[in-house]
């Protein structure tokens, strides 16, 4: 890999990653212009390891994922125009590199922000197939284009500007304590369901809730998947990722991920919201 530095700031959250931050940092740090660890609290050896590649460690108490990465962006001393958001569980593939030293060797760039497609390896198997690569993220955008969408759940990055796709992938590692795995997914399954209830709120109240670019893209999820029959919506998403979308290909990882993503997830966000609309006591 070439020692040339891009004008670009990758900016890695962590909390707890001990396991995962060396690779990651390994697959930036040569060629970012520089790396910034915005922590939230770590009690084991993340900070340590950090402290190998990159001087610029920075905590910062954490609310959720998109209030983290936005103050980051406000707030570090950002020297790059271009902003590269990574998790501690990611890798940016040496394709990907090679592709954006070629694209930041033109003299003019004809974009504001790029689409990196992402490749999750769950368990050591490569998820290939159910719909899940190659999937498409805004990741790497000019500073003063982009922000990560406001939201509790799912967040996504949009710009204002020019968006391009650059080939090479993010790849996303994935081998968890299911225990664990599954409380965090319970936790995200209790924010997709208030963000999904605030939805109907808002549209019930005809407000301009839906008036973004980003409610625009999130609505297209509430008029197809949100439209079928509670609790049966998770069953006919899992057929259609694991029979339809060829997901039986990725073997015994891929009917694990694709189970516990495709089926149990959705099921349990599901039991949030009946759970939540007899509370709330709406329909």
């Amino acid at each position: 890999m070439s020692s040339q530095r891009l004008p670009i700031s990758v900016l890695i959250l962590t909390y707890n990653e001990e396991a995962n931050i060396r690779d990651c940092l390994e697959s930036v740090y040569v060629w970012a212009g520089e790396v910034f660890i915005i922590d939230s609290g770590s009690t084991d050896r993340t900070l340590a390891i950090a402290q190998k590649y990159t001087d610029r460690i920075y905590e910062h108490r954490f609310q959720n994922y998109s209030a983290q990465r936005n103050w980051a962006q406000d707030n570090l001393p950002i020297t790059n125009e271009w902003i590269f958001h990574l998790d501690a569980d990611e890798r940016a593939s040496p394709k990907l590199f090679d592709n954006l030293s070629r694209i930041f060797s033109r003299s003019k760039i004809d974009a504001d922000a790029f689409l990196v497609s992402r490749k999750t390896i769950f368990r050591n198997r490569w998820i290939r197939f159910g719909g899940h690569y190659p999937v498409y993220h805004l990741r790497i955008y000019r500073k003063n284009s982009g922000r990560c969408e406001d939201r509790l759940y799912d967040q996504h990055f949009t710009t204002s500007g020019r968006i391009s796709q650059v080939e090479g992938d993010i790849i996303n590692i994935i081998n968890p304590d299911l225990k664990q795995w599954r409380s965090t997914h319970k936790k995200w399954a209790y924010l997709e369901a208030e963000e999904y209830l605030l939805y109907k709120e808002m549209k019930n109240k005809n407000t301009n809730f839906l008036a973004s670019p980003i409610q625009k893209r999130k609505i297209q999820r509430y008029k197809l998947y949100y439209k079928l029959p509670l609790f049966i919506r998770p069953f006919l998403y899992f057929l259609y990722r694991y029979i339809i979308k060829l997901g039986f290909l990725d073997g015994k990882e891929g009917l694990v991920f694709h189970f516990w993503h495709g089926f149990w997830f959705r099921f349990v966000i599901d039991t949030k919201i009946f759970n939540l609309r007899r509370k709330k006591c709406i329909s």
